[in-house]
């Protein structure tokens, strides 16, 4: 039988009336900015992250540059992000002015660690971008142990659990996206930003309105970059079904760990005290574009992510002039995302499976030949 990459429908087909309502109810109230909606979400997404606030704008892009620029982040500064990851982890820190040192990852949970960090430090060094992974966590508390401010990229752990905290409570700051895909996803762009400390907020919460506390004096130059009403009526609908989500998540990935899969495939590993909401499930093989052409004619979802990773792109090459990240590297070229939704059975998981051993035979018996 297919099985999708992903599968946003069935979880929110339950909730297809609340939404209606909840988008109904904004449309009625004529409040379209900055409203009692995006107010009522930032209190609630604070609450559930465990941290004092959290500040709604348009994207998870625009959340690391605004975070990055609240925490004082400017021209003259380096700022530690990791290359395998979305490209605009890195994107969002020349427009603050800094420049982006590259580090590489840990092979088994594909995060940042304080040894890739430590390696990567410079004199200029001021801030650390640390990604959650596919829904694992980096070693936050190490990394800050390095004495350099951490701003946690949580685009793709929203659900996740460990011993420490939530993510987007571990850091100075952290940033969040909602784009529809997320394991908290709005109907189209959304981001947030959450913190603990109060200066910080208040300084996101005027960059992102033009850089002015009051819309009469303006104080910075700043953006034009809030959370929807509509988009922030569609997530309170949702956060309440988050955590039965992530567990949804966590289950797929032991279906797939009961079918077998680990026996044909390095299967990605939770950090230590980590319980990962797993965005995306990356396994490793040698041979990754063979079974994914394989995969695809069985009627499998499965994509390859960062095969470019962000050291080695155009826009990137002369930052990263001459940095070497072979972990990272090798990353790249073996890593493939398999289908992983809160709905995945142990059926699909089982078909996935045997699709993954099918792909192998074909594979053994064409090397015999």
């Amino acid at each position: 039988m297919p099985v999708p990459l992903f599968d946003t429908n069935t979880p929110l087909d339950p909730l297809r009336e609340q939404i209606e309502a909840a988008i109904a109810d904004v449309v009625a109230s004529r409040r379209f900015i900055l409203g009692p909606q995006v107010a009522a979400f930032e209190a609630e997404f604070a609450a559930y992250c465990g941290t004092r606030h959290a500040v709604g704008v348009a994207n998870g892009t625009d959340a690391l540059t605004i975070a990055l620029r609240a925490m004082g982040i400017g021209p003259g500064d380096d700022v530690i992000v990791p290359s395998f990851t979305f490209y605009a982890t890195a994107e969002a820190v020349p427009p603050t002015g800094a420049r982006p040192v590259f580090c590489d990852v840990d092979p088994d949970t594909y995060c940042v660690s304080a040894e890739t960090v430590a390696a990567a430090l410079t004199p200029a060094t001021k801030a650390v971008v640390v990604v959650h992974l596919f829904g694992n966590l980096a070693p936050v508390a190490e990394i800050e142990a390095l004495g350099v401010p951490v701003l946690e990229d949580a685009a793709q752990a929203a659900g996740t659990r460990s011993g420490a905290g939530r993510p987007g409570s571990l850091g100075r700051a952290a940033t969040f996206s909602f784009f529809p895909s997320k394991n908290l996803g709005c109907f189209g762009d959304g981001g947030a930003i959450t913190t603990d400390d109060d200066a910080l907020a208040a300084a996101v919460r005027m960059l992102r309105f033009h850089g002015s506390h009051d819309k009469v004096t303006y104080e910075h130059v700043g953006y034009n970059s809030r959370l929807d009403e509509l988009q922030a009526a569609i997530l309170r609908v949702q956060l309440p079904h988050l955590d039965a989500w992530a567990d949804g998540r966590r289950d797929a990935a032991r279906h797939y760990d009961e079918a077998g899969l680990g026996e044909l495939l390095s299967l990605p590993a939770a950090a230590k005290g980590c319980e990962p909401a797993w965005h995306l499930y990356v396994v490793r093989t040698d041979r990754p574009d063979e079974l994914a052409a394989g995969l695809r004619e069985r009627e499998i979802g499965c994509k390859a992510y960062y095969r470019l990773p962000v050291h080695r792109q155009p826009a990137m090459l002369a930052i990263a002039d001459g940095v070497q990240l072979p972990v990272t590297d090798d990353l790249a070229r073996t890593h493939l995302a398999l289908p992983m939704t809160p709905v995945l059975s142990a059926e699909q998981a089982r078909e996935v499976t045997a699709a993954v051993r099918a792909v192998s035979l074909d594979h053994a018996r064409r090397s015999r030949a």
